[in-house]
């Protein structure tokens, strides 16, 4: 039963996206509420298409291509490369992604840019006037308007990132003509179930009868095989469908109908991102005969996709490294990538992070790599506070941690504020020839990112420490 819309409604009327922004905090008593009853309604009472619908009959209008892009880790990044290598093609295209690290624009991009505030409020208020009395979550109703936008854009291509799951998630009242699940691994229990297999089997929901599903995941749950199968997808799965190799100086992809050879590596760092690439290119390889990509395209595009915070490394002294990691999974892919790095005599972590997380088995996989850990606050109430993470990496790293007795020695611990309060922290213990790596939540990479990207200089350079804001 739903909740009456008037129950929670704005005191007046939204003006600005910051207006309406706070009238979707207000819409709904909870912040998920999984399930497509809602939000399927709202869609339809909008009457735009985005993809080509799988159980209605064409009506003619033109609709762009929709890839949708669910898993663990690796879904950001496989949707800036796709973006990127379409655009280079020649493509118009649109992205929709979540959540954003400093404003709320950065969730949708169209032809490579954030969109304007001003130009998401008409599809803010069209939801409105199509809700009626449905009260939406705010991720339901801003992804909506997100996707109304999209739809209305003129685009070749538009990417969509799943939330939360895939199968109950928002974006999945869109039929995508292309589903890629990247990898699949243990989060959001609470909703998603207790192991791989349950996991799978709710992210394997975004795939449709006769389309690709893309499979990056190398060990994929038997649920996520067994659902494309039973649905009569069509399955490509990594190792069998399609694989890559490479060297120190380069790689190459082979899939069902084309192969790339002697690529540069992509320009987003990190090994893991050979597993979302060879995905991307399966997925292009599949829709070839509808969004044709050349060689040249791939070639530019991978080499050119930027994506702020992940494995983002930004020059200075010292090095400070910027990773939404927010479960083990990504924080082990996270460590992995700071021990293939040049030698650095110490790694300072700034660390804030959701409270439902795997908190303890975060710290385990970096604790190998990391020698000071500064704890931070995050301005929202699904935060750990700060000295919640500290008792973690204490128990961790103590006499009652897990292997501790292996470690070298036991790590400096602090509590701060804020993000920036944690790197000014820091930057004031570290060498020039340190590295800071600032992880566990998009609000932790976003709260040293709301001045601008930092450049930091040791005080060891300086009269006093210093972060200096600035734009790259």
């Amino acid at each position: 039963m739903s909740t009456p819309a008037d129950a929670f409604s704005f005191p007046i009327s939204p003006r600005t996206l910051d207006d309406w922004l706070t009238h979707c905090e207000r819409l709904h008593p909870v912040t998920i509420d999984l399930g497509l009853e809602r939000v399927a309604q709202v869609w339809q009472r909008l009457n735009v298409v985005l993809g080509t619908p799988c159980d209605t009959e064409d009506d003619g209008r033109e609709a762009p291509v929709v890839f949708t892009v669910a898993g663990t880790n690796g879904k950001g990044s496989t949707c800036a490369m796709i973006e990127n290598i379409l655009l280079a093609a020649g493509f118009k295209v649109g992205v929709y992604g979540s959540p954003h690290l400093v404003h709320f624009e950065e969730r949708c991009r169209v032809m490579g840019v954030p969109v304007q505030a001003e130009d998401l409020v008409p599809h803010f208020e069209a939801v409105e006037a199509a809700r009626g009395d449905l009260a939406l979550t705010y991720f339901e109703f801003t992804t909506l308007a997100i996707m109304r936008l999209l739809a209305l854009a003129g685009l070749d291509a538009a990417v969509l990132e799943v939330g939360l799951g895939g199968r109950l998630d928002a974006v999945n009242v869109v039929d995508a003509d292309c589903a890629i699940i990247t990898s699949i691994d243990l989060d959001h229990m609470e909703y998603l179930g207790p192991d791989r297999e349950a996991i799978g089997r709710e992210k394997v929901g975004i795939a449709r009868a006769g389309r690709p599903v893309i499979v990056s995941d190398p060990q994929p749950p038997r649920s996520v095989v067994d659902k494309v199968e039973t649905l009569g997808g069509d399955l490509w799965l990594f190792g069998r469908d399609f694989n890559y190799s490479g060297d120190r100086q380069q790689w190459s992809w082979a899939g069902r109908h084309k192969r790339f050879n002697s690529m540069a590596y992509p320009s987003l760092r990190g090994a893991n991102q050979l597993l979302n690439a060879s995905g991307v290119l399966a997925a292009l390889d599949a829709m070839r005969e509808r969004l044709p990509v050349s060689a040249q395209a791939v070639r530019t595009g991978l080499a050119s996709v930027e994506l702020p915070g992940r494995f983002q490394i930004i020059p200075g002294q010292p090095t400070l490294i910027l990773d939404v990691a927010h479960n083990p999974h990504a924080a082990a892919a996270l460590a992995a990538n700071l021990d293939q790095m040049g030698f650095a005599p110490c790694t300072h972590a700034v660390w804030g992070a959701m409270a439902d997380k795997d908190l303890a088995g975060m710290v385990v996989k970096l604790r190998p790599v990391v020698d000071a850990w500064y704890c931070c606050d995050l301005p929202t109430a699904r935060a750990a506070t700060a000295g919640h993470l500290a008792d973690v990496v204490q128990a961790v790293h103590g006499p009652a941690g897990q292997g501790a007795s292996m470690l070298p020695k036991t790590p400096s611990v602090s509590t701060h504020e804020s993000p920036m309060a944690a790197l000014h922290a820091a930057l004031a213990a570290a060498a020039p020839t340190d590295r800071i790596v600032v992880f566990g939540s998009f609000f932790t990479v976003g709260g040293v990112l709301h001045a601008g990207l930092p450049k930091l200089n040791a005080p060891h350079l300086n009269a006093s420490p210093a972060v200096a804001p600035g734009r790259a």
